[in-house]
């Protein structure tokens, strides 16, 4: 009988960060056993790009110009349909069996609670069925000011706005999930299928989206969005005006009282109250005040994930300093 290797797995991202930022998502990928990484970086980085080019297991792409000319298309204004386009660029190119699109500052996380082979990716994909071209990875959110330490999400049933406000008194009711940046997640998908576009959070072939997806409970997302005061502070006007809390958008916050989105909502905080306003809300969905982590803690919606981001930076980019 001949034994069938693993399968291979890789990523696309496309980052716009800071070039230590980029060399740690790299680095933790690789030690975890991805095959390829496919990097897109949306604004020229020339500290990042000459660690990432020198990697045999990286494919490192600057998004400038001449790249889109390249590609005969012209830049897309959206930072989110420029991720989209690269994503379901790469996956044409992908040398892999699976391909997972993620951002720079989320990390794929096995689940420690699975079997043994289930443990690693690449067992987790072997065992799925062939008419199976998708896996959905639910996030944890990174609980700012306290490292390696992550929260879940309250799942949709018919008491989830009670248990949000159990949870979270004052802000809870406009928390979907009790998240403050998605909860749909990522996916994992199967390499070599025809007519396929790759977009943030779904998959679509043949221009509608997939239905041979499933939850993979046993890989999740540590989705670092905004792990300090400071580092959301730096990215909020940002977020606000064009990001994951733009006007029209409703992918943050449920329409559960007054129909409120989650640009209305951040607004109307800040509006009202000012930057205490925010750091208050802040405060309550990252379970600064000790009741609200216990309350987490008592019904199991703490993880700790140790990434050791540093540790592995060092291993797979030693010239870097």
């Amino acid at each position: 009988m001949t034994l069938q290797s693993p399968p291979k797995w890789g990523l696309v991202s496309t980052i716009k960060a800071d070039a230590e930022t980029i060399l740690n998502f790299a680095a933790y990928h690789l030690d975890l056993g991805a095959h390829r990484l496919h990097l897109y970086l949306d604004t020229p980085n020339l500290d990042a790009y000459p660690h990432l080019k020198a990697h045999p297991k990286i494919r490192v792409a600057t998004c400038d110009d001449s790249h889109w000319r390249q590609r005969k298309k012209q830049r897309p204004e959206m930072h989110q349909v420029r991720q989209t386009m690269n994503a379901t660029h790469a996956y044409g190119r992908m040398q892999t069996d699976w391909i997972a699109h993620i951002d720079v500052d989320e990390f794929i996380w096995p689940n420690a609670d699975a079997s043994d082979q289930a443990q690693t990716i690449a067992g987790i994909l072997a065992s799925q069925p062939m008419e199976q071209d998708a896996l959905r990875m639910r996030p944890v959110e990174a609980l700012a000011g306290r490292p390696d330490v992550y929260k879940s999400m309250v799942l949709k049933d018919e008491n989830r706005e009670q248990k949000l406000r159990a949870i979270y008194p004052e802000f809870g009711a406009f928390l979907k999930g009790g998240f403050l940046s998605h909860t749909a997640g990522k996916l994992f998908a199967r390499t070599g299928l025809p007519d396929i576009q790759f977009r943030i959070h779904n998959l679509f072939q043949h221009g509608e989206k997939s239905s041979r997806e499933k939850e993979q409970n046993d890989l999740r997302i540590c989705h670092r969005h905004a792990p300090s005061w400071d580092n959301w502070q730096a990215t909020y006007r940002f977020r606000l005006a064009k990001g994951s809390y733009r006007p029209g958008l409703n992918a943050g916050f449920p329409r559960y009282l007054g129909g409120l989105s989650a640009h209305e909502l951040l607004s109307m905080i800040e509006e009202n109250h000012g930057l205490e306003g925010l750091r208050r809300f802040f405060e309550e969905i990252n379970a600064g005040p000790p009741e609200i982590y216990k309350r987490l803690q008592d019904r199991d919606m703490i993880h700790h994930c140790p990434l050791d981001l540093e540790t592995k930076r060092r291993q797979h980019f030693p010239q870097f300093s």
